[in-house]
């Protein structure tokens, strides 16, 4: 499911599927898109960032049509406690790729993945992050 902003409309809450997965899509050409996002993290319950949310940061390979510096968009990942994946869509290769490791990341915080949670799951991005 997909939405442009939060708070998800309450009208049809009752329809909502769980949530196990929740992607902040940030276009790096379009300061516009980071401040919607930032907006909208105050909606989300602070047990999500456990394990719960990403960022991902589309439009990187053009550097120099960048609106957002990268590193504002890691400060985000990292006072969210949430990973930052960038990617470019117009790369068919690339964007498979991020497309396979979002179904993962979602996989595992579904519940999907035997011995694998969310949070331990993070916990290792951000040791190999780290490295």
């Amino acid at each position: 499911h997909l939405a442009t902003s939060l708070p998800l409309p309450s009208e049809r809450d009752h329809l909502r599927p769980r949530i196990d997965l929740i992607v902040f899509m940030i276009d790096i050409k379009s300061k516009y898109s980071l401040k919607i996002v930032e907006a909208s993290l105050a909606y989300v319950d602070a047990s999500f960032f456990l394990g719960k949310v990403c960022f991902l940061v589309t439009g990187v390979g053009r550097v120099n049509a960048c609106s957002i510096e990268t590193s504002a968009v890691c400060k985000l990942g990292e006072a969210y406690c949430s990973p930052v994946l960038f990617c470019e869509l117009e790369l068919e290769g690339i964007r498979a790729s991020t497309a396979q490791r979002l179904l993962r990341m979602l996989q595992i915080c579904a519940g999907h993945i035997p011995g694998v949670s969310a949070l331990s799951f993070i916990s290792l991005m951000r040791n190999s992050d780290d490295d």
